[in-house]
């Protein structure tokens, strides 16, 4: 997987009701190469005030995020998702498994929607050379499995594109 220099001047930007330091941390405990940067508190517990946090910064396999706390009425939609590509199926069954438990969603196609409401694309590295092979029989095979699919399977997807379903 390619990576985005973390000194880039544009990252994702992401609006929680309260959970931006929760999700980060999740987030990089999933995907190696992922660190928080910095965790931005306001409130003085000198003046009896309890920190809470604003902003929190960090990457995924380095790509910058930003997180903030910003209340509701801002719901992710799936109209933005993070593309996570993985190596092999172990990795997706993992990736997809922890990103949907405890209060995620699968979806179609390889998407999913974290405990947190933000979308994911959980692929492997092999199903776009699948769904883009020159052979359009094979590619269009390939396809049809996938649509079929919440979490990808990888064999199956490969199986179908070789009409060996």
């Amino acid at each position: 997987m390619s990576t985005i220099p973390t000194t880039s001047r544009v990252s994702p930007f992401l609006w929680f009701d309260h959970e931006a330091e929760a999700a980060a941390t999740l987030y990089v405990s999933l995907i190696p190469n992922s660190a928080i940067q910095s965790v931005t508190r306001v409130g003085d517990p000198a003046q009896g005030q309890t920190p809470s946090v604003v902003v929190v910064e960090f990457t995924l396999d380095g790509v910058a995020f930003k997180a903030m706390n910003g209340g509701p009425g801002h719901p992710f939609t799936d109209a933005i998702s993070i593309y996570l590509e993985c190596s092999n199926q172990n990795e997706v069954d993992d990736l997809y498994g922890r990103l949907t438990d405890n209060g995620g969603a699968a979806g179609p196609c390889g998407w999913l929607k974290d405990k947190f409401g933000l979308s994911w694309q959980v692929i492997p590295k092999l199903l776009p050379t699948l769904l883009s092979d020159p052979d359009t029989g094979r590619a269009q095979r390939a396809m049809q499995a996938m649509l079929s699919m919440t979490k990808i399977d990888i064999a199956a997807v490969q199986r179908a594109a070789d009409n060996r379903a």
